[in-house]
C-alpha cells in the first residue's frame, strides 16, 4: 500500500517548484535572488521539508544553484552558458528537421502549429504568453521528427531555455521578427522545402542571441 503522506508531500513539492519556476521565467525572481525556506513555508502553510524538496527539484531543472552555507540561489547564466544552450537547441532542431525530411511532415502537427501562429499573432504584446507559445511551436518541430531520443534531449533544455527566451523577447522588435520567421518556417514545411525551412530555423535561433541583452555578437 502506498504512503498517502509521501504522495501528498511529493505533489506539494512539485506544486511549489512550479510556482517558483513561473516566478523565475516571468522575471519576478531575478538571477542572484536567494530563496528563503521560511518565507515559502509560511506562504504555502507547510513545513520546510516540502520547500527543501522543491528547491532540490528546481536545482535539477537548472534554475537554482544550491550553494553550501549560502542556500538556494536563482541561477545566473554566463554568455558561454547562453551560447551553449542556443547551440545545443540549434543542433537538436537541425537534426529534427533532417528526420522530417526523411519521414515527411505530420498534417496533424502542421495544423497545431498553424493554430499556434494565429495565437502568437494575437498576443504579441504579451511577452510571457508569446514565450510559452513559441516553446510549443518548436516542440512541434521536435515531435514531427518522430525521434524519442531527440525529444528527450530537447526537453532537458526545458526551463532554463524558456527563461532565457523570455528575456530575449524583451528586445525591441524581437517578437515581430520571431513571428515572421515562424510563418516562413511553417510555410516551407508545408511546401516540403526542408532545406529552406532548416536554414531559416537556424537563422531564427541565431537571432535569439542578437536580441539578448548581453555583449555576445556571434556564436562559437
Amino acid at each position: 500500500m502506498k504512503d498517502t503522506n509521501l504522495i501528498d508531500h511529493s505533489s506539494l513539492s512539485r506544486l511549489i517548484a512550479e510556482k517558483i519556476a513561473e516566478d523565475i521565467i516571468t522575471g519576478r525572481l531575478k538571477s542572484g535572488d536567494k530563496l528563503i525556506e521560511a518565507n515559502y513555508a509560511e506562504e504555502f502553510g507547510t513545513s520546510r521539508a516540502p520547500i527543501r524538496e522543491a528547491f532540490y527539484l528546481l536545482a535539477i531543472d537548472g534554475l537554482v544553484d544550491r550553494i553550501p552555507r549560502k542556500g538556494s540561489i536563482i541561477r545566473g547564466y554566463s554568455e558561454k552558458d547562453i551560447i551553449d544552450l542556443i547551440e545545443i537547441r540549434m543542433t537538436l532542431e537541425a537534426l529534427a528537421m533532417d528526420r522530417i525530411a526523411i519521414n515527411g511532415i505530420s498534417e496533424t502537427l502542421i495544423k497545431v502549429m498553424e493554430e499556434l501562429v494565429l495565437k502568437m499573432e494575437s498576443i504579441q504584446e504579451n511577452t510571457i504568453e508569446y514565450t510559452n507559445l513559441n516553446q510549443e511551436f518548436h516542440l512541434g518541430i521536435i515531435d514531427m521528427s518522430k525521434s524519442e531520443i531527440i525529444r528527450m534531449m530537447y526537453l532537458r533544455l526545458g526551463l532554463p531555455l524558456l527563461s532565457l527566451q523570455r528575456v530575449s523577447f524583451g528586445g525591441e522588435g524581437s517578437i515581430k521578427q520571431s513571428l515572421k520567421e515562424h510563418i516562413v518556417i511553417l510555410d516551407n514545411l508545408k511546401r516540403h522545402n526542408f532545406d529552406e525551412a532548416k536554414m531559416v530555423l537556424m537563422k531564427h535561433n541565431q537571432n535569439v542571441l542578437k536580441h539578448f541583452p548581453l555583449k555576445q555578437t556571434e556564436t562559437k
